[in-house]
C-alpha cells in the first residue's frame, strides 16, 4: 500500500494538469468504491473546479470550487494515469474523470480496494486521522506526549493512522532503525532522547522518500527510487549498513518487520 511519500509524490504529479480544471464528467465501473454513492458523488463533482490537490495521511485530497472535496485512498492497488487520446482505456480502469480541456484522469485499481469519496467538509471526513508527521508544528515534545499517553509496542502504535497519519510498514521500519529503537519497545518507556531521535528519524526518512519519489517494489507503484536507499526493509539476511550484523525479519502485529538486533537493542 502506498505510504506518505508515495501519496505525496502522486499528488504532486497530477496537480499541474488537474488544478484549475473543471470536471465535466465522471464515470465508474465499480460503484461500490464511490462514496457516499455513485449518483450523489457524481452530481456533487460535476461542474466543479479543482482548486488544489494535496495530501492528508494516505489520502489524496482535491479541494473543489464552489465547495466540497474529493478524497481518494489508493489502498492496495490504486493508481492514477492520464488517458491517451485515441487509445482504449487499459484493463482495470475503475473510474474516469473528464476535464474541460478534454483530458481524462484514469483510476486504475486491479484489486478494487480503493475508495473515492466526495465530502462536504474536510475536517469531518479526516477526523479519524492522527497528526501529520511532517507538519512544521509537530515537535519531538508532541511525539513524546503521544508515546507517553499510551502503553503500546512502538511499531503497531506508529502504524496506527489515528495516532500518526501516513506511516506504513516500510518507513516505520526505516525510522525505527535510524532511531536505534526496537519495534517492540513500549511507548511509555521511551525517554526524551529516544523521542528526539525517533522524531528526527521519522521526518528524515519521509523526506528522503519524497525526494526519491517513493519506493517502487512492484508494478503497483512505478517510478520511485527509495528502494535503492532502504537500510533494513526487505533486506533480511543482508549485513546491517552500520554494524554488519545480518538484518533480521520478524513479525510484529502481523506485519513483516526488519531490524538490526545489535543496533536496535531489545524490545522492552
Amino acid at each position: 500500500m502506498p505510504e506518505l511519500p508515495e501519496v505525496e509524490t502522486i499528488a504532486r504529479n497530477i496537480a499541474p494538469k488537474l488544478e484549475g480544471r473543471n470536471i465535466v464528467a465522471f464515470t465508474s465501473s465499480w460503484p461500490r468504491q464511490v462514496l457516499p454513492d455513485l449518483e450523489r458523488a457524481t452530481a456533487a463533482m460535476l461542474g466543479c473546479q479543482v482548486r488544489q490537490v494535496s495530501r492528508r495521511g494516505k489520502l489524496i485530497v482535491w479541494s473543489l470550487a464552489p465547495a466540497g472535496y474529493v478524497l481518494t485512498h489508493l489502498r492496495m492497488s490504486g493508481r492514477f494515469e492520464w488517458g491517451v487520446p485515441g487509445e482504449a482505456d487499459p484493463t482495470h480502469v475503475r473510474a474516469v474523470w473528464t476535464l474541460d480541456d478534454g483530458s481524462r484522469l484514469l483510476f486504475h485499481d486491479a484489486r478494487k480496494f480503493g475508495r473515492i469519496r466526495f465530502a462536504d467538509d474536510l475536517d469531518s471526513a479526516t477526523a479519524h486521522l492522527g497528526v501529520e508527521p511532517l507538519e512544521k508544528s509537530f515537535s519531538a515534545r508532541d511525539l513524546l506526549s503521544l508515546l507517553k499517553h499510551r502503553s503500546r509496542r512502538l511499531k503497531p502504535l506508529l502504524l496506527d493512522q489515528s495516532v500518526m497519519a501516513g506511516l506504513g510498514n516500510i518507513y516505520t521500519d526505516e525510522a525505527l532503525f535510524r532511531a536505534r529503537l526496537h519495534p517492540l519497545r513500549l511507548s511509555d518507556r521511551l525517554t526524551q532522547d529516544d523521542a528526539r531521535r525517533l522524531h528526527r528519524a521519522i521526518r528524515a526518512v519521509l523526506r528522503d522518500g519524497i525526494r526519491h519519489n517513493g519506493t517502487s517494489l512492484d508494478w503497483i507503484y512505478p517510478g520511485g527510487h527509495m528502494q535503492d536507499f532502504l537500510r533494513v526493509y526487505g533486506r533480511a539476511g543482508e549485513p546491517c549498513p552500520t554494524c554488519g550484523t545480518p538484518i533480521l525479519r520478524l513479525v510484529v502485529g502481523q506485519r513483516g518487520t526488519h531490524i538490526c538486533e545489535k543496533c536496535q537493542g531489545e524490545g522492552a
